[in-house]
């Protein structure tokens, strides 16, 4: 390793580390990036396996694709310039799954093109709003991201999150600890007990290793790979154009909370990787980035894209803040959605493989938050706040049946985890008085 300053954006490692930073990247955000797909298309009535849910899938990897070079490699205001990797938002699910059940995909994905325009306007204004969001406010907001992500990291490691896996008789078995804790091991051993392109590599290097030994285990099935093809043909508007004012609503609401986790992802990155605070430009250019790519990608079909939590992690742990090599990721994204072959090869992998990843890079988006926390003075007011924005924002999402009889938009809202820690944290901070 030279002496090269991998703190800025805009230095890329030599190819032989790039390439594999740039897949590490998609390994780590790859399930979680197809998963709201597969939800909002079965809510929809589509089969799984189905063409109409594969084509839903391949959009969502091939416009997370495009929407990362909308952020790395930018146009004009548009795109912060960062090592920002862009995937389909989770945070949607909840309402598109309800639009597309009741009003059909037509609706969904009109709401999903008009949202995306009024996300790509917050960038406009959204510097001048800065000082809504101060460090205490970023840092919770963060710390909320990574809080939230942390139980779904060890689903995976245990055998899935949805429903029918948690259930199933091998969920938590000592075959899927088993390769979820070598991920781990062979990643820490890797990363700090080696230097250079090893260490670098060293989440990707452990995912590999995990992979080795679910296959040993019988655990990788590559039938998917034999039956995928080898194009996936793109067309605009495939299900129609049809607008209700209530779906517009509920999804640009969606939409600010989302923009509200850009701000906390850009400001995440830049300290993680470089030490410093996101600047007005890469804050509103980031999301530029997140509304222009939701609107193209609901033009043709795909689910609103966001900035991915998970990816800072990498970030932070290898401490290469280069942009070039998360524009790698985009690319290979858009590989995998313009070939199914590709994309099947990748969903190949054991979630228990992708969950010892993300157990140790969700946790670094948390412990990045803590960072940002760690510029505030722990005064009984600043306390206060991090306490009663933490607990109704992550109680709410733990028992969302708590608020069971709020309007369906406002209770995806409240138990959405990062909506009410930003929104209470927010207007806590107006309110409460300076200690004196």
């Amino acid at each position: 390793m030279t002496d090269t300053n991998y703190s800025d954006p805009n230095v890329t490692p030599p190819l032989a580390q790039a390439i594999p930073l740039g897949f590490q990247h998609v390994l780590a955000m790859f399930a979680s990036n197809v998963t709201p797909s597969i939800i909002v298309g079965g809510a929809a009535g589509m089969a799984f396996g189905s063409p109409d849910l594969v084509y839903l899938v391949q959009m969502a990897m091939l416009f997370a694709g495009i929407a990362t070079l909308f952020q790395t490699v930018g146009m004009g205001p548009i795109g912060s310039r960062l090592p920002i990797m862009q995937g389909t938002s989770f945070a949607f699910v909840g309402v598109l799954a309800g639009i597309a059940a009741t009003m059909g995909m037509s609706v969904a994905l009109t709401a999903c093109i008009i949202g995306g325009v009024i996300h790509f306007c917050l960038g406009a204004v959204i510097q001048h709003l800065r000082w809504l969001f101060p460090p205490l406010i970023t840092g919770l907001v963060i710390l909320s991201i990574g809080l939230y992500l942390i139980p779904v990291a060890i689903k995976y490691a245990a055998g899935g999150a949805a429903t029918f896996q948690m259930e199933a008789e091998s969920f938590g078995s000592l075959k899927h600890w088993s390769v979820a804790l070598t991920v781990i091991v062979v990643s820490l051993v890797l990363k700090f007990f080696t230097k250079g392109g090893l260490s670098n590599a060293a989440i990707l290097i452990g995912l590999l290793a995990g992979y080795a030994l679910a296959f040993v285990l019988g655990m990788v099935n590559f039938g998917a790979v034999g039956n995928a093809g080898w194009i996936t043909p793109i067309k605009p508007l495939p299900y129609g154009f049809e607008f209700n004012l209530g779906a517009v609503i509920a999804v640009t609401l969606v939409s600010i909370v989302s923009a509200i986790e850009t701000v906390g992802d850009a400001s995440a990155t830049a300290k993680a990787g470089a030490g410093r605070d996101a600047t007005d430009a890469e804050i509103a250019g980031a999301t530029y980035a997140d509304g222009l790519g939701t609107a193209v990608a609901g033009i043709f079909g795909g689910l609103p894209n966001t900035s991915f939590s998970q990816n800072v992690g990498i970030v932070g742990m290898t401490g290469i803040m280069s942009r070039h090599v998360v524009t790698i990721g985009g690319l290979v994204l858009i590989l995998c959605g313009l070939v199914p072959k590709v994309g099947a090869l990748i969903a190949s992998m054991p979630l228990p493989v992708l969950g010892g990843g993300v157990i140790v890079m969700f946790g670094m988006v948390a412990a990045a938050g803590l960072n940002v926390l760690a510029e505030e003075k722990m005064t009984r007011r600043t306390m206060i706040i991090i306490a009663v924005s933490l607990t109704f924002g992550l109680g709410l999402n733990l028992v969302p049946t708590a608020v069971q009889y709020l309007p369906d938009t406002l209770r995806v809202l409240a138990t959405s985890a990062v909506a009410p820690v930003a929104l209470l944290s927010i207007l806590l901070n107006l309110v409460l008085p300076e200690e004196v």
